[in-house]
């Protein structure tokens, strides 16, 4: 967690910036930190990272279109040099704050960089929890739930939601419980599922996300919410048919599921997560297939470190994240070599 030092620079920040412009990582624990952030200030406006592994230079043209003065970067472990050179060049303030394992020297000494794993102890708490402890807001206490389940982590202060929405809880300190068998679960789904919509309707959803007081708000339909049900409901419907496909292959080995699909629609690390909680047993490898390239989300345990010793060999091929989840990207004409590898170290 972060120490009351740091959370009062970062307050200080919010505080500083006139219109701070928020680049989150493209998942409900980035999408949860940044409302979190932006509630608490009442300012700036915020943009989904879809670009892997890192935010790249591209995205500077936000900062100029929207006249930011401030850029916060939530839960994205890798920026590309050339965006920090810009932000420099312009004397923009850069707070990065994350949860992920990274090498700290490679962070820019202008940047102001806050991550737990280099305090101590840590529980590697997810980024949703640290901007927690900055707003600690009890009204948005529900928004900083559904952040710390999605990325598979029990926060204390569950108990304090299950007391004020019983019905959307369960009676459990597992995570991946709490996330697969109550209403938490869908609203982490229905926040993922929407950030994979078109611009403009992600923009509307972050608007609409912005002032909503309560998760009964998100759960109803509504005029306002519509396009997010319905989203959710597209996508929802293709992601059942897949996870029933992708079970079928557990079968397949007693160590770990393969599963591979393509089209237009990339939701490994849904489908991965999920089936992760019903194969704790497993290492779940879940590959995307887009293009000439191919994206793993592997999850269980040391997935990190298996799938970065498998792919280590193969040219252009990237990864990272956490001990027992890990994300990573290879060419399309290196995936069988990655299979037959895969099968071997963990066989």
């Amino acid at each position: 967690m972060l120490t009351q030092k740091q959370i009062e620079e970062i307050k200080e920040h919010l505080n500083q910036a006139q219109n701070p412009l928020f680049f989150f990582d493209n998942d409900s624990d980035g999408l949860c930190a940044f409302l979190l952030l932006q509630r608490y200030c009442g300012k700036g406006k915020g943009v989904a990272i879809k670009s892997f592994p890192e935010l790249t230079e591209e995205y500077f043209r936000k900062v100029h279109e929207l006249n930011a003065d401030y850029i916060f970067i939530l839960d994205k472990p890798l920026v590309s040099e050339e965006f920090f050179l810009k932000a420099r060049e312009l004397n923009i303030p850069v707070v990065c704050i994350d949860h992920h394992e990274i090498d700290k020297d490679k962070i820019p000494e202008f940047v102001n960089y806050y991550n737990p794993i280099f305090n101590s102890p840590s529980k590697n708490e997810p980024t949703t929890y640290l901007c927690y402890q900055v707003s600690n807001n009890k009204n948005d206490l529900w928004i900083a739930i559904i952040g710390c389940i999605s990325d598979s982590f029990f926060p204390e202060f569950y108990s304090k939601f299950k007391k004020n929405y019983p019905d959307l809880s369960i009676d459990s300190k597992n995570a991946f419980e709490i996330r697969y068998k109550s209403q938490i679960g869908k609203i982490t789904n229905m926040f993922s599922f929407a950030l994979k919509d078109r611009t403009t309707n992600v923009v509307n959803m972050i608007k609409f996300l912005m002032k909503v007081k309560t998760p009964y708000e998100v759960l109803e339909e509504n005029k306002e919410n519509y396009t997010m049900h319905q989203r959710f409901k597209e996508i929802n419907s293709k992601y059942q048919n897949l996870l029933e496909k992708a079970k079928k292959t557990s079968r397949n080995s007693e160590k770990f599921l393969f599963f591979q699909y393509g089209g237009d629609l990339s939701i490994s690390s849904d489908l991965s997560n999920e089936l992760m909680f019903l194969f704790p047993e497993k290492i779940v490898v879940v590959v995307f297939v887009s293009g000439i390239k191919a994206n793993i989300s592997a999850r269980g345990d040391n997935a990190r470190e298996i799938i970065l010793k498998v792919i280590e060999e193969f040219e252009d091929a990237t990864g990272g994240g956490h001990e027992k989840a890990v994300g990573a990207k290879i060419k399309l004409e290196d995936l069988e070599k990655f299979k037959e590898r895969l099968e071997k170290f963990v066989e």
